[in-house]
């Protein structure tokens, strides 16, 4: 049977782009095919705000892997790209979150899904809109449209344009 997981990247170290770009390889080559992507987008940095602006984007993954074994191979990504786990919210090669995964709800002491503050971050939440506006989150039942509509959070999220 096919999952599909939707996974948020973010970058605010090293060439942003590029590593956007090579962690979707990855993710292409060992998690699952990605059928559809959002357009990437700067935000400045949620949480700890002293640091340069993040690209984001999200990706929808057909998977044929358990949800255990995404984290593992996001996990091993992240580290191959050259990602340091030293500091919360701190500046990062490459992020990679699990946001979605089928219509699950997870609660294990080091995955949960839905991601916890999908919600609370615009960063989140416009590249979802932008592929997925009437998906449902399964514990809060509003669509991703409705939760931005609600969503606390106002700092700015802008489509990117490279120079």
């Amino acid at each position: 049977m096919m999952n599909k997981v939707y996974l948020l990247l973010g970058a605010n170290k090293g060439d942003r782009e590029r590593n956007l770009s090579l962690a979707a390889g990855f993710i292409s080559g060992e998690v699952g095919e990605i059928l559809q992507h959002s357009s990437v987008y700067e935000t400045a940095a949620w949480g700890k705000e002293d640091q340069p602006a993040f690209l984001n984007e999200v990706l929808l993954v057909n998977t044929a892997l358990a949800a255990k074994k995404v984290l593992e191979k996001i996990f091993s990504i992240e580290h191959k790209m050259g990602r340091v786990r030293a500091q919360k919210w701190a500046q990062r090669i490459i992020d990679i979150d699990i946001l979605f995964y089928n219509h699950e709800v997870i609660n294990e002491k080091d995955l949960i899904v839905p991601h916890p503050f999908i919600h609370e971050r615009r960063f989140t939440l416009v590249p979802l809109v932008e592929i997925a506006p009437g998906l449902v989150h399964p514990v809060l039942k509003r669509t991703m449209r409705e939760l931005l509509d609600a969503c606390p959070d106002k700092l700015e999220v802008r489509t990117f344009k490279p120079l």
